[in-house]
């Protein structure tokens, strides 16, 4: 308990200093793995302060961007994209996308948020994430909560428009029961098991993700290194990576929930049915065993993020009507 007391005077010596003597964070590339850690603290504290909901990053996005988008799919590591800003030893905001060049995410502490510290951010998104197009132009993507009017008038004074890409931030509370869901006659939904099984789990999400794109299962399949990478993230659970397996044993449905027991929540990602076995109500059936779990392991909040009609029209028949806007903003130069 003194630990806890110190730390939130500390926190408040901090404020008194940034607001009174102007002292400016001070920015740096990720360095090391200790930085990670930091990273992960950081945005638990902040996802607490915003009452638990994602102004920032919630700590499970920033594993899965670490062993999938960036690692998996763009090929880059955190020391390649990731930015943090310092202020008397503490830090104060970080910035990375979720995968390679040509995006940015910023997480600030919600005490700490000025102009300033949002302008020298984009002033860094745009010189170190910025992707370069043909012809030598460039090309940033940055993220914005809807009711982040601050962030909004920064980005629109810097010349950029709202983007074509929203993402619909669906959340619930695990104070009630949760109904229960019909499940196809003949499936089944349990934790995925190793082995073959994790082979056809690959396979079921070149499908899943892919509009039954065979190849790319195949590939998928052929090399399960991607699978593995996600399974060393820290906050992976086995017993949370839930399949919905049909009547020939084949994976028809999947989704992996990530539960942070120091936030007491959780988050879907991802979530995917394959095309052969769609409208059986599989994702649905699939995310209400996920809550029913969470419950059970005093998870307070779970949450999903969904970008098409399909999605967000599941998430919210499951997660109910509480929903923020997580939009993108788009500059070429």
């Amino acid at each position: 308990m003194e630990f806890c007391r110190e730390k939130k005077d500390v926190w408040r010596f901090n404020q008194q200093e940034f607001w009174h003597n102007m002292i400016k964070p001070t920015v740096r590339p990720y360095q090391q793995e200790e930085d990670f850690w930091r990273m992960r603290d950081f945005l638990r504290q902040v996802f607490i302060l915003n009452d638990r909901r994602e102004h920032s990053w919630h700590v499970a996005r920033l594993e899965y961007a670490r062993w999938h988008t960036c690692l998996n799919c763009a090929g880059v590591s955190l020391a390649e994209v990731a930015y943090l800003w310092e202020l008397d030893g503490q830090l104060v905001a970080m910035m990375m996308p979720d995968g390679g060049p040509g995006e940015a995410h910023l997480s600030v502490h919600p005490t700490l948020r000025t102009p300033g510290l949002e302008e020298e951010m984009l002033m860094v998104a745009e010189e170190k994430l910025s992707a370069v197009q043909a012809g030598g132009s460039r090309k940033l993507v940055v993220w914005s909560p809807e009711q982040d009017a601050l962030r909004q008038r920064v980005l629109t004074r810097h010349g950029y428009a709202r983007g074509p890409w929203t993402e619909h931030q669906w959340r619930r509370q695990l104070d009630q029961p949760i109904p229960a869901a019909p499940l196809a006659p003949g499936y089944t939904i349990r934790a995925l098991g190793d082995g073959l099984e994790l082979l056809e789990r690959c396979y079921a999400s070149g499908l899943g993700f892919h509009e039954g794109d065979i190849k790319i299962a195949v590939e998928n399949r052929d090399d399960p290194t991607w699978y593995r990478n996600i399974q060393t993230a820290p906050l992976y659970r086995r017993d949370l990576d839930l399949v919905a397996v049909a009547p020939d044993g084949a994976i028809a449905a999947f989704c992996t929930i990530w539960f942070d027991d120091v936030t007491r929540s959780a988050y879907f990602e991802p979530v995917a049915t394959v095309p052969a076995h769609q409208r059986l109500g599989l994702g649905r059936a699939l995310l209400t065993e996920g809550l029913r779990r969470l419950q059970r392991m005093g998870a307070l909040t779970a949450m999903v993020g969904g970008y098409s009609p399909a999605a967000n029209g599941l998430y919210q028949s499951v997660m109910g009507s509480d929903c923020s806007l997580y939009g993108s903003w788009l500059k070429e130069w």
